[in-house]
């Protein structure tokens, strides 16, 4: 899944999916573990989904602009 459409979702929406991406990668655990798996990049998706939607859920809660990320350089004192 795309990040600008994550970002068009509202907070609930974007925690839901996270709920629904949580099941499936619990699924998708199951399946490796038995030997059932049959598209194991599967599994990293889905994390790397669930990260995204982390990220953008983060970034609305301390209301950045969209896709701007605070500035972390120090300056010299």
């Amino acid at each position: 899944m795309k990040a600008l459409e994550l970002r068009n979702l509202s907070i609930d929406e974007l925690k839901k999916k996270e709920l629904e991406l949580r099941k499936e990668l619990f699924n998708l655990r199951f399946q490796l573990a038995k030997g059932e798996l049959q598209n194991v990049r599967r599994i990293r998706a889905v994390r790397k989904d669930i990260a995204r939607i982390l990220t953008i859920i983060t970034e609305k809660n301390r209301s950045y602009p969209q896709g701007e990320a605070p500035n972390n350089k120090k300056k010299d004192a």
